[in-house]
């Protein structure tokens, strides 16, 4: 008789759904390697071998889309990586229980605004005829520039909106590890003299730092993962040299021209290099410490 299975019974749900709507559909990976006809099928399909990749490593738009891809990306985990960091523990320094909760509550609920809604108020807030923050840059005397059509403003607005959006939602982590640190050491500390500056250096940082490691080794595994929706939506013809991105251009290929096979391949070598990049900065963090996926 299987024992506890009311365990196998509680994750059982979860187990079905990532089988059925994560696992299942891998079989349809096989259409990359394949010339996809919807008439004949998955497996009445010709086999083409690595024909689409091949098509979409000699293309000539194929280091400008993986250019953007990783830009973006980098440039999001150097600025909206660290920013929670910094935010709890500036939150965990907070004594007034009431200023803490308001400016927690300001700091997440951009969070709980759908894509959508977000692109909606960025387009708004920078319309060069009514956008408020054009015309907050015009009242200090300065020029405004054309933030949704300037190719070189694209990456920094979509940036900047994500970091506003995401960073009071990422610090419930670290607040979460920095509860676990035992009060005894600070009041040892403050007994030897130490500043505050001091404690948080000493203390809060090591406390988190495994949390830091896991989260980061995260984030550069999703590293070309950049989501298309935000970016679709403050997608235009003059911003295109900076906005077009591995997924947009899957999305385009795959749903909009209908080449499903060389979308496939795209996406494939997408995740391929995702999984090699986590793989080896998990194995790297877990030579340099003690912490590690797996």
């Amino acid at each position: 008789m299987l024992l506890n299975w009311e365990l196998y019974l509680f994750i059982a749900p979860a187990f079905l759904y990532y089988l059925i709507f994560h696992y299942g559909p891998m079989y349809g990976i096989q259409i990359a390697f394949k010339n996809f006809i919807p008439t004949k099928g998955i497996t009445g399909s010709p086999w083409v071998g690595f024909e689409h990749f091949t098509r979409f490593f000699e293309s000539y738009y194929f280091w400008d889309l993986l250019w953007n891809t990783l830009s973006i990306s980098l440039y999001e985990l150097a600025v909206g990586f660290p920013l929670p960091i910094i935010l709890a523990l500036a939150f965990n320094e907070v004594k007034d229980s009431f200023f803490k909760r308001t400016v927690q509550t300001v700091t997440y609920s951009p969070h709980f605004i759908s894509v959508v809604v977000m692109s909606g108020i960025i387009i708004t807030f920078l319309t060069p005829s009514t956008g408020m923050i054009v015309h907050l840059v015009e009242l200090f005397g300065f020029e405004a520039p054309q933030f949704l059509t300037d190719p070189r403003w694209f990456k920094t607005v979509y940036v900047l909106s994500g970091v506003w959006q995401g960073t009071g939602w990422g610090t419930i982590i670290y607040l979460a590890a920095l509860s676990a640190v035992d009060p005894q050491q600070h009041e040892a500390a403050i007994m030897d003299g130490a500043t505050r500056f001091q404690r948080i250096v000493n203390i809060n940082i090591p406390a988190i730092f495994p949390t830091i490691t896991i989260l980061l080794i995260l984030n550069m595994g999703g590293i070309l993962s950049v989501g298309f929706e935000k970016i679709l939506l403050l997608q235009n013809p003059l911003n295109m040299e900076s906005s077009d991105v591995i997924s947009t251009f899957v999305y385009r290929s795959g749903l909009l021209d209908a080449q499903y096979s060389f979308s496939t391949a795209v996406g494939l070598f997408n995740s391929v290099i995702n999984a090699i990049l986590l793989i080896a900065v998990n194995q790297i963090a877990r030579r340099t410490s003690e912490t590690s996926l797996w």
